[in-house]
């Protein structure tokens, strides 16, 4: 449930290992990174979500009097290390992508710069929160690209795994596009819209239908969406609700947010019927809604048969993100600071080529296209690197290098993505309501390319390396390589 104290939200090792610096005395200052490596869905992008979320478990991050009478039950921590926890705090640097972000595989989401204990702990709790609801908003992002112009509502709490799921999954896809969620705890506690209807067992209670919708209008004449199939939506659902709107209209109440909801059925061809039905009617701005396990794909789908619906209620394959139920990222250690304070930069290797990680303490810049505004690439470099957009910059594939491009000086401009979240342990970000995050997750899905958006074998954009950042991790596998290949 949401809480704000988390501390213990880790895993095991990550204890262990910071009573093993504590012991050998490590107190270096690290980098870490998380990314990830994959977009979901097979998709070409992915909407960073759950930074207010860090934020807040970091700003909470202490071990109570109940902590260390567990983890000392556990019989693995010994009494000094449990002490130093009793007044652990936090006091590293953190720069993240800002919630909404249309983001890449590969660049880091957030970067931690911390005494190598704090950035260890810090670690699963960041990657459940991050995972969670980046895979989320992009599913809600997916969903609401297929149904166009309409408005998508979240309605997914009852198949969601658990409360907190539900709850910041509904955060998440409202982020993502989602007009409104029907969670009402994710309302309060987030300030989001609110929206639903009535269920199959309101018209069942009733003696009929007829008398099931006259009630309901009576009680929300301006949410009037009446759910039609519950018996026979052609014959019987609709001609009822129609009746009903001609009773509200011939009593003067005014038509403003009503319309029909259907759950059941061949929805491209009862629309298409209801349209008309309601059309002839004189009821032309009626709502026509759509539920029954949606998601993108029918969505699309819907809209190619020329389905006459205008609003779509999304829950299980949104809210459990069905088809791709992990986002995939990691954390990784990328550079050590020595005692001049300089970074020194640290590689995973891997034989697996996308996993071998990129080094060293970086940044992100994004690169548009000046004309159009459009994204043309993003460019990881080390931090304090600067690119001057009045000249030609040449950027290529880091893993298949013959792959450039020359980008003309003065047609592209660039954009730097991270900004600073916690400075020595201190917050120094405000985070904006969901609803703001939201508006600026649209604007980010206006850079996209259409190519990109699309759902099968979407356009690929680049993720690429600096110069500098490119020379200094081929060095580092060369040496790597020699030190291993000596015999």
């Amino acid at each position: 449930m949401i809480t704000d104290h988390l501390t213990l939200l880790t895993d095991l090792y990550e204890l262990t290992m910071m009573q093993g610096y504590f012991k050998t005395k490590n107190h270096c200052v690290v980098v870490f990174d998380a990314f990830y490596r994959t977009n979901p869905d097979n998709g070409g992008y992915a909407v960073c979500a759950g930074l207010a979320q860090i934020i807040d478990y970091i700003e909470h991050l202490r071990f109570d009097e109940s902590d260390i009478a567990y983890l000392k039950s556990l019989g693995i921590f010994e009494d000094d290390f449990l002490e130093y926890l009793q007044g652990f705090r936090f006091s590293g640097d953190i720069y993240a992508v800002p919630e909404g972000t249309v983001v890449f595989p590969r660049e880091p989401l957030i970067k931690v710069i911390a005494p190598i204990m704090e950035a260890q702990l810090v670690e699963t709790a960041i990657l459940n929160i991050l995972n969670h609801q980046s895979l989320i908003a992009t599913k809600a992002a997916r969903v609401c690209y297929a149904a166009g112009n309409d408005g998508v509502m979240e309605f997914g709490l009852r198949r969601a795994q658990g409360p907190d799921a539900g709850i910041y999954g509904a955060r998440a896809a409202v982020i993502g596009g989602c007009c409104g969620t029907s969670n009402v705890l994710c309302g309060k506690h987030f300030d989001v819209p609110v929206k639903g209807t009535h269920a199959h067992s309101w018209i069942m209670s009733f003696p009929d239908e007829y008398t099931a919708f006259k009630a309901y209008a009576r009680y929300y004449p301006s949410a009037c969406i009446l759910l039609v199939d519950t018996y026979d939506t052609l014959k019987s659902g609709i001609p009822n609700a129609i009746r009903v709107f001609q009773e509200m209209r011939g009593e003067n109440i005014p038509l403003t947010n009503y319309g029909i909801r259907m759950d059941s059925g061949d929805l491209a061809y009862l629309s298409k019927q209801a349209r008309k039905m309601l059309d002839n009617a004189g009821f032309r701005d009626a709502v026509i809604s759509a539920s029954n396990d949606l998601d993108e794909y029918l969505i699309e789908n819907l809209k190619a048969q020329g389905a006459a619906i205008t609003s779509w209620g999304v829950g299980t394959n949104l809210i459990t993100s069905k088809d791709t139920p992990a986002f995939g990222g990691v954390y990784k250690l990328a550079a050590i600071q020595d005692e001049n304070g300089r970074f020194i930069p640290k590689i995973k290797l891997s034989e697996n080529t996308e996993k071998v990680t990129n080094p060293g303490n970086k940044t992100i810049y994004r690169i548009y296209e000046k004309d159009s505004g459009k994204i043309k690439a993003d460019l990881i470099c080390l931090e304090g690197e600067t690119f001057d957009c009045g000249k030609n910059l040449r950027i290529f594939d880091p893993l298949e290098t013959w792959k450039y491009t020359t980008l003309i000086g003065g047609a592209y401009t660039m954009r730097q993505l991270p900004v600073q979240i916690f400075e020595k342990g201190k917050c120094v970000y405000e985070s904006p309501s969901v609803m703001e995050i939201r508006k600026y997750c649209e604007q980010e899905k206006d850079t996209l390319w259409n190519e990109t958006k699309r759902f099968s074998n979407p356009s690929k954009v680049y993720v690429d390396l600096s110069d500098n950042l490119f020379e200094m991790k081929r060095n580092i596998l060369r040496e790597l390589s020699a030190e291993h290949h000596q015999f």
